[in-house]
Order: C-alpha cells, then sequence, then structure tokens
C-alpha cells in the first residue's frame, strides 16, 4: 500500500520548503494546483492567479469538493514509487479521496497571517495581494474550502516563523523518518 503525505498550509505559510525536502529526498511530488493551472489553461487559455482562484472554486461548485483530489489521484496512480508527496491539500474532503488510494500522513506548515502576508509581498508574484484586506479575503476563500479542518488534524505541524533553513530541517527529519518507517514496513 502506498504513504500518500499530504502537504497543508496557507499560502505564504512555506508549503513550497516541504517539498524542496521531499524531492531532495528523491520523493515524488504531485502539486494538487497542477490540475488547477491545467483547467485554467484549458478555460481561458493563459495562467494568472485571480483565474486559478477562480478556477479552483468554480470546479469545486461544478464537479464537488473532491475534484482535484480526484484528477490528482489520476496523476499518482501512475507513479510507482512506495511513497508520493502530495502538495496543496485543501480539505478533509480530499484527504479522504487519498484515504481510499493508500496510508495517509498530513503535514501541516504553519506561519502567522503577519509573517505569510510580509513573505508574500516580497515574493512578488503576479496576482498575490498586496494589501491587507486582499489578502485576508483570499485567507477566508483558503480557509472556505476547509483548510483549517486539515491543519487542525494533521500528524505534523512545522512553524514556520524562523529561518528557511530551520523549516527546511524540520520537514527532512519528518520525511526522513516516514521514509524510513516504509522502508521497515512500519506505514
Amino acid at each position: 500500500m502506498k504513504l500518500l503525505i499530504c502537504i497543508t498550509g496557507m499560502p505564504g505559510s512555506g508549503k513550497s520548503i516541504i517539498a524542496k525536502a521531499a524531492i531532495d529526498l528523491k520523493l515524488p511530488v504531485v502539486n494538487m494546483g497542477d490540475v488547477v493551472r491545467e483547467e485554467t489553461l484549458k478555460r481561458y487559455g493563459v495562467i494568472k492567479p485571480d483565474l486559478m482562484r477562480k478556477v479552483s472554486a468554480d470546479l469545486r461548485r461544478e464537479f464537488g469538493n473532491k475534484v482535484i483530489a480526484i484528477r490528482t489521484l489520476e496523476k499518482i496512480k501512475d507513479i510507482g514509487d512506495p511513497i508520493i508527496v502530495v502538495d496543496g491539500v485543501r480539505s478533509l474532503e480530499e484527504i479522504n479521496v487519498f484515504k481510499s488510494y493508500g496510508n495517509v500522513v498530513i503535514i501541516a506548515v504553519h506561519a502567522s497571517p503577519k509573517t505569510r502576508f510580509e513573505r508574500i509581498r516580497r515574493r512578488g508574484r503576479p496576482g498575490d495581494p498586496d494589501n491587507w484586506d486582499d489578502f485576508w479575503r483570499r485567507d477566508l476563500v483558503e480557509l472556505s474550502f476547509g483548510i483549517g479542518d486539515v491543519i487542525a488534524l494533521a500528524d505534523y505541524m512545522i512553524v514556520n516563523e524562523g529561518s528557511i533553513e530551520e523549516a527546511y530541517k524540520s520537514a527532512r527529519e519528518i520525511l526522513e523518518r516516514l521514509k524510513q518507517d516504509v522502508c521497515e514496513g512500519k506505514s
């Protein structure tokens, strides 16, 4: 049975740091956002963050809250590795889709709203909120998907208020332990 390590966290919390640690450990990473990017390109011919947020909400409204997980699972089924990292889980319904396929471990990464807002402003991605009100509205959309429930029920929590190196080290330690458990038949 596969082990699916699901990464969750609010925008700007540092999910990409956990994904980077997984890649460095030669673990395959599947990003749920790729499903949204593909659908956004199909619908609009261009990928922009505001369009991606719209498509993400539209997909859930049109096909149900599990749709992105179901489409992600189709990509996962083609991967032969015993451990797969799923980046970007946003609801318990999505977690349940992954549980239907394998064992699931949730890693949540957390940072305060103030820290995340500053990170998002510094990274300067097109479409990222540049003021507190837009940032807050974006958080409310994420929370409406149920991400807070996933964070609350995480098996591991990485608090990312310090350096990238500290978060990376914590992520790597967790991932190495999970990888070892699979090798020893514990997962």
